[in-house]
């Protein structure tokens, strides 16, 4: 029976994925990266301590200070009294997860997917998807090797693992010797794996050493309904995530790419000219590849991979598709230009990787003597020079909305947004040139109360109105939610790094609200005795002893 289940258990892994997953775990991440960051701390037991419910408690501990019998969750001054000559500094978990998800996107150099699990802390566990990569590195096995040797070489603790799920991949690195899990293994390998190898809180391992279960074998001989009533169902999603049952997602916090080409560097590079004349060399190699498989991309994403084990992402976005190299490089550069001033390659840059997203189908182009040109794609390529040098939304476009009210009639996209705006096509309407964001009140003086305005004072200033035309009647859309005007649609501020000042909230104007059970508008074109013409519109009407409000709202040529 059990040898049916792993054929069943093989059976579905392989037919539902055949993914395979690199799991990385530094048990003392925080000691570590504070040694490596101060060389003064190398040789000495340093212990990490914070403020819980008042009192002080050890949070992170050196290796050697472990080994005295110093144990996490003791009190601070029974740990000097047990080891005085110990360094003890606060804990400081943001900076230590801030820099433990820039080691993270360094890892990327490995696989293009990795993600950092924050099952037991923010920091200390890594994945990596190496589904397709592996044989670029000499096979899994030499890529294991490879990784854990450069990590333990810059003085990391580290083991490893890799498993056709990310559950599983974790539990071995944590539990077991760093090692290759094959999919016929995956139960064997899964089942002699202390109960804490599920990723389980502390309150659940505790229970179940209570009930005397050690192992993840005895928990799958449990009655599911039983554990479920007991631990609730995140126990057995666990379960099924690690043998495979169900897929378990990974959330890779740099952007997904479908296709990349690297350049590794012999000698570090500094100057951004450099990175430059790189990104021109691999913009040809990958427009290369997108041509051979008739594609073209519309983002494309820079990754300047630091010899400090911290990579710069550089990510834009064309107006449209497009697989041309040279124009791929006038992005970036000009992009760079953008962003001289915060441009920091610490000791250098050891590998440059160019990649493309957002693929679609591009056939080829016809750019002979027979060619034609409607000087769409010029605009498109000025477009996409000017918003990578001052910022996307510093160049916009006018999108038409489905409104009746001039004021909500069209509003500003920017003009590089992934995805094409539908456009609503203009209603054949006589409309000014220049329309106010606000209408501006006006005092309207006319021969009969519902005639045409023959006099208008604004800011102060008389005009007298010999011509007129009109009125078009407009009513209120009072099936639109009373909401503020918008001429740009806001963006969500970015959130400032550790130690970085908080930018600015971007300009709001102050826009009134929308009013959806408003007057009828009544508007009229006229004009004054030197020939300029103005859009006004009469708000109500003539009735009972309150007038009506007139108001400006627009200027012909």
């Amino acid at each position: 029976m059990a040898s049916q289940s792993s054929r069943n258990l093989q059976t579905q892994i392989l037919g539902a994925s055949q993914r395979r997953f690199l799991a990385l775990n530094l048990p003392y991440w925080p000691i570590d990266y504070l040694k490596r960051a101060d060389p003064a701390l190398r040789d000495k037991p340093l212990a990490l301590y914070e403020h819980i419910k008042g009192g002080l408690r050890l949070a992170a501990l050196d290796p050697m200070l472990l080994r005295e019998g110093l144990r996490i969750g003791q009190n601070l001054a029974d740990a000097r009294a047990i080891e005085p000559h110990m360094v003890v500094q606060e804990i400081d978990r943001l900076l230590l997860k801030t820099a433990f998800e820039a080691f993270a996107d360094w890892h990327s150099n490995a696989s293009p997917l990795v993600s950092v699990l924050t099952d037991r802390e923010a920091f200390g566990d890594l994945v990596l998807d190496i589904t397709g990569v592996a044989h670029l590195f000499g096979g899994e096995r030499s890529m294991l090797r490879l990784l854990l040797t450069r990590l333990r070489d810059l003085g990391y603790s580290v083991s490893g693992a890799i498993a056709p799920t990310i559950g599983a991949a974790w539990g071995i690195s944590h539990f077991a010797k760093s090692q290759i899990v094959e999919v016929d293994a995956l139960e064997s390998c899964l089942d002699v794996l202390p109960v804490a190898a599920l990723r389980l809180n502390q309150n659940q391992i505790s229970t179940f050493s209570q009930m005397g279960i050690t192992t993840i074998a005895e928990v799958r001989r449990r009655s599911r309904k039983q554990l479920q009533a007991r631990f609730g169902a995140g126990l057995l999603i666990r379960l099924d995530q690690a043998y495979g049952e169900i897929e378990e997602r990974m959330s890779p916090r740099l952007p997904q790419v479908d296709h990349h080409v690297d350049r590794r560097l012999a000698e570090p590079i500094s100057l951004m000219d450099d990175v430059l004349r790189v990104t021109r060399d691999l913009a040809d190699q990958l427009c290369t590849h997108l041509e051979s498989e008739g594609l073209g991309a519309q983002s494309f994403h820079l990754f300047l991979y630091r010899v400090d084990h911290k990579v710069m992402p550089l990510s834009l976005n064309a107006a449209r598709l497009t697989r041309d190299p040279q124009h791929i490089f006038e992005l970036f550069r000009h992009h760079a230009q953008r962003i001289e001033a915060e441009y920091d390659p610490g000791f250098g840059i050891d590998m440059v990787r160019l990649a493309a997203s957002s693929l679609e189908a591009l056939g080829a182009v016809q750019t002979g003597a027979f060619s034609i040109e409607n000087g769409s794609e010029d605009i498109d390529r000025l477009n996409d020079r000017l918003a990578s040098r001052l910022g996307a939304m510093a160049v916009l476009q006018t999108e038409m909305v489905a409104s009746r009210l001039p004021e909500r009639a069209a509003r500003l996209v920017p003009t590089l947004a992934s995805v094409p705006h539908h456009f609503v096509e203009a209603p054949p309407l006589r409309r000014p040139l220049r329309l106010l964001p606000v209408p501006e009140r006006v005092a309207i003086t006319a021969e009969v109360p519902d005639g045409l305005p023959a006099a208008m004072v604004w800011r102060q200033q008389t005009y007298r109105l010999r011509k007129g035309e009109g009125p078009e009647r407009l009513g209120a859309e009072w099936w639109r939610k009373a909401e503020r005007l918008k001429l740009v649609e806001q963006t969500e501020p970015k959130k400032p790094e550790p130690g970085e000042k908080q930018e600015p909230p971007p300009y709001i104007p102050n826009l009134p609200q929308f009013v959806p059970d408003a007057d009828t508008r009544d508007y009229y074109v006229v004009e004054d005795q030197e020939g300029r013409r103005f859009w006004v519109f009469r708000q109500g009407f003539y009735s009972g002893d309150t007038p009506p409000l007139w108001y400006l709202h627009g200027f012909f040529s």
